[in-house]
């Protein structure tokens, strides 16, 4: 395939990108599955017969351009954020409680679910089921944008109404979860290294407390520590020269963005908890300033631009390659974890949630959006490339193929059920009794 065509192709895909959200807004079909879709089509076409894509092969490539995907979504997702999180007052960590139950409840169910079923009856290597569930029980903060929020200073309790409200509740809690468990997701892609490695010095003691304690303890302390500093920067510099916000200055997000990750790395945290801390706690400064909406704008644009390349690539490699090793057993994966173990992960979060002060419960109908609305994509390519590249798996190209079957499925099913699904809820919300536990 020639450069030349490269070019009309990408050119034309963006064309087709910029026009999609305006496009869609009355369809139930999502901008993810018209780009892979595109994608497909580019694959198809007699100019790229000759091209095959193998993962094994352009892993690197992978691994870095998701990561950076990742990257941008998380910082994009703590700006926007409304809800405040104000870590010594215990009325506002509750306010974060549908957040905590999924993370704490649905994710490590989500991790034993899938791997279960893939070591159980499907019979893959204890190792590689291990990393399958790890790396697809993470939400993905770059695909889901149709069941999050809008971003800065759209979701204020004082500027909305409470039927409002609860819709903001469902996705506050899909955004949230899609900010944290990204980075929560990664001592268990260890533990899968681990087992396929060999266990490093001080075995699973080493992995309760480093992997999965220490390494997110140093994460959020970066995050939070390099949000404080920036924020006071960009509002209360003593010079009103080094006041982003005053400026105009809304690059300020990508030097988060890069900094909190390179630094949390450095010390060995997880990076990716350390650009949400730092997104949400800058955004903790002045909650009310426009600058939040700038910031969000940019980060906002490098997120769609780096969004088109990455699912027209997807989808040109479904037709190329990356989908050649997938079996019965991967379709079985993909089907349990969309329809069966997500749903019903999430829903068991949150037996037992109920309205506190200040806090509203969830109804039934909001549990059932939230625990079906587990979407997968970018993160799930990402940590299999991370993990691939560190250790030696036997089935590592079956894996690349379930994870793209499944990142397919959920686009398409989660893509076309989103704006549903909302509309379900607003259309029954005020017929729903006040929300209890079960």
């Amino acid at each position: 395939m020639s450069a030349t065509l490269v070019y009309v192709l990408l050119g034309g895909s963006l064309l087709v990108a910029a026009a999609l959200p305006q496009l869609l807004t009355r369809y139930a079909l999502s901008a993810p599955i018209v780009l892979v879709g595109l994608g497909v089509l580019i694959g198809l076409l007699p100019a790229t017969d000759t091209v095959s894509v193998d993962p094994v092969a352009l892993r690197p490539w992978i691994e870095h351009l998701t990561e950076v995907a990742v990257l941008v979504a998380l910082m994009g997702v703590g700006l926007a954020l409304d809800r405040p999180l104000r870590p010594r007052l215990r009325a506002s960590w509750a306010t974060w409680s549908p957040t905590w139950r999924l993370l704490g409840v649905a994710m490590p169910l989500t991790i034993a679910g899938v791997a279960a079923i893939a070591w159980g009856p499907l019979g893959v290597a204890l190792p590689a089921a291990v990393l399958l569930g790890a790396v697809l029980a993470p939400t993905d903060p770059v695909l889901a944008s149709d069941v999050q929020v809008g971003g800065p200073l759209q979701g204020e309790p004082d500027q909305e109404s409470d039927e409002e409200q609860h819709e903001d509740e469902v996705r506050f809690a899909l955004t949230s979860e899609a900010g944290l468990n990204d980075g929560l997701a990664f001592p268990f892609v260890y533990a899968a290294i681990f087992l396929a490695a060999g266990p490093p010095d001080g075995g699973v003691w080493r992995w309760l407390g480093w992997e999965l304690v220490g390494k997110v303890v140093v994460g959020v302390l970066v995050g939070v520590a390099l949000g404080w500093v920036l924020a006071r920067l960009a509002f209360r510099a003593p010079s009103p020269k080094l006041r982003f916000a005053v400026v105009g200055q809304p690059i300020l997000a990508l030097a988060a963005l890069l900094l909190a990750y390179g630094l949390a790395e450095a010390a060995h945290g997880y990076g990716f908890l350390a650009v949400f801390a730092c997104a949400v706690t800058i955004r903790s400064v002045e909650r009310q300033d426009i600058y939040h909406q700038h910031m969000h704008e940019v980060v906002e644009r490098l997120e769609i631009l780096l969004t088109l390349v990455l699912l027209l690539g997807l989808g040109f490699a479904f037709t190329t390659g990356l989908l050649a090793r997938l079996d019965w057993r991967g379709v079985v994966v993909g089907l349990a974890l969309v329809f069966v173990v997500r749903p019903l992960a999430g829903y068991l979060s949150f037996v037992g949630h109920r309205s506190r002060a200040g806090v509203a419960g969830l109804r039934r109908r909001e549990r059932l959006v939230i625990g079906f609305f587990g979407v997968r994509g970018v993160g799930s390519l990402y940590y299999l490339a991370y993990a691939a590249g560190t250790a030696s798996f036997t089935e590592e190209r079956w894996m690349w193929s379930t994870v793209a079957f499944t990142v397919a499925l959920s686009v398409v099913v989660h893509g076309v059920l989103a704006t549903p699904a909302m509309r379900w809820l607003d259309a029954t919300r005020e017929r729903e009794p006040e929300p209890t536990s079960p």
